[in-house]
């Protein structure tokens, strides 16, 4: 008798006894290469204490099988199931992924009822927001985020010029412990600030959703500006209107600023169009605008206006105000039912350009949008292509962890790509290095003592995964 078909395809599936001999997803060991390569392991080992008990993995076990389940497409804690079933990858690396449990419990370690507790008790008087202050392993986590930015930054060479782009993002949750933001739903809504320089992100901060994406964003440019290596000689920051923030204007404009780099910050901020802004705006003579894009729907002229924020210093230098004019075309409106509507971006910098006659004001507009490419992207890769779209539970400290155990994973990938991986995958996101490095079919065999790997993968595949794991191995050489 013939045995049952089990599909349409003339084939059929069957364990593997020999199950540690089998992995697909070979290719993942560049990313554990580049963990060991950066110092990461010993940095957790460091700087980041969670478990009370010393048996079972140790937190930089822990926080590498979660890097690695997170580059491999994880999206939920349940995710690390998948990676800990593959014993012939754990035979590669030698030491087994974290279970769920396992993860989940670690990541209980980031929580402190005490310090959501004192934060809610010091709130300011008639408002709902705080932002607890991090726990001891938090504080820790993003150590070991430091240290990697500054060894990439180290294997770089010396970095002249360093740009800090900060932003908030919506990330929705249903859970009952989610407050609502601006937007109406519920979620959490975390700063991040990148360096688009370095390709990395070098400060977080994790808030509930009906936390004002203006509040205390000081603390995270002070944080991203302390993450970057010394001895750079350009500074500079982009922000939107949330970082429109008195404290912060003053703390970037001033080069003798507390906590904080003693050089000159150049920065560009998109300015809240308040009456009295738009009013000089409005005042602005149609003479005086200038055609900056003339877009399909739209046309954008700009024009540079007198405007002195709040109570600034009257012996600092004057901010610049540069407006903007966005006009629809005809028949055509913007949500507001107006045919006009005016921006406006702040900024101390005055750039060289090619004659005296040439004005400045459409180089440091654009190289202000330029923003939307770098931190943006950032928000984007980690909540789509990595998981930190989803929170895996309601307790703030554990959340605030699981988003920077994404920043960390976001930026071991973006150091593989730069240190290790062959040009055309330099922008690659994570799906596409796991479809064409991560994700590799592989034979597991002795060769005498030696562990081999029988990779599914033609010569050219074959040639860039040696030649990369061979760049980490002298990254780890110079950086040890």
């Amino acid at each position: 008798m013939s045995e049952e078909r089990q599909g349409m395809l003339p084939v059929r599936f069957v364990a593997e006894p020999k199950e540690d001999r089998l992995c697909g997803r070979a290719g993942l060991v560049l990313v554990d290469e580049t963990l060991r390569a950066l110092g990461v392991y010993d940095s957790v080992k460091r700087h980041v204490r969670v478990k009370e008990k010393r048996r079972g993995l140790s937190e930089s076990e822990i926080v590498g099988g979660a890097v690695l389940a997170l580059a491999d497409g994880a999206t939920c804690l349940d995710d690390f199931a998948v990676l800990r079933e593959d014993k012939a990858f754990e035979r590669m690396r030698g030491v087994a992924a974290p279970t769920p449990d396992v993860a989940r419990k670690f990541l209980y370690g980031f929580h402190d009822d005490a310090l959501v507790e004192k934060a809610k008790a010091e709130r300011a008087v008639g408002t709902e927001a705080y932002i607890p202050e991090e726990s001891e392993p938090l504080r820790g986590l993003r150590q070991v985020n430091i240290d990697l930015v500054r060894t990439v930054a180290k294997a770089r060479g010396s970095l002249r010029q360093a740009t800090v782009d900060q932003d908030a993002t919506v990330i929705e949750a249903h859970k009952k412990e989610a407050k609502f933001h601006y937007e109406g739903g519920r979620g959490y809504q975390p700063t991040l600030a990148c360096c688009p320089e370095l390709g990395l992100v070098v400060a977080d901060q994790f808030r509930d959703g009906n936390v004002p994406a203006g509040m205390r964003n000081l603390e995270v440019a002070k944080a991203a500006f302390a993450a970057l290596p010394l001895g750079i000689l350009e500074l500079y920051f982009r922000g939107d209107s949330a970082c429109y923030d008195e404290k912060l204007l003053k703390w970037l404009a001033n080069p003798k600023r507390e906590d904080g780099p003693l050089v000159p910050i150049g920065f560009t901020i998109s300015a809240d169009m308040s009456k009295e802004l738009r009013a000089v705006c409005e005042a602005v003579t149609w003479d005086r605008w200038a055609l900056l894009e003339d877009r399909k729907d739209e046309t954008v002229d700009w024009a540079e206006v007198e405007f002195v924020p709040g109570d600034w210093p009257k012996d600092a230098e004057p901010l610049r105000y540069l407006a903007l004019r966005l006009r629809k075309r005809q028949g055509l409106l913007f949500g507001n039912g107006s045919d006009v509507k005016y921006l406006a971006i702040v900024t101390n910098r005055r750039l060289p350009t090619e004659d005296e006659k040439t004005l400045d004001g459409p180089l440091i507009i654009r190289w202000h949008w330029q923003k939307a490419g770098t931190i943006e992207l950032v928000h984007d890769v980690l909540k789509n292509d990595l998981a930190a779209g989803v929170m895996p539970c309601g307790r703030f400290g554990a959340n605030a962890a699981w988003l920077r155990l994404n920043v960390l994973t976001f930026n071991v990938l973006s150091a593989l790509k730069q240190t290790a991986l062959p040009g055309v995958l330099s922008d690659a996101r994570p799906k596409r290095l796991r479809l064409f490095a991560f994700n590799v079919a592989a034979r597991l065999a002795y060769s005498g003592r030696e562990l081999v790997a029988y990779l599914a993968a033609s010569a050219e595949r074959l040639a860039v995964l040696v030649a990369a794991r061979r760049d980490l191995l002298a990254l780890g050489a110079a950086a040890g």
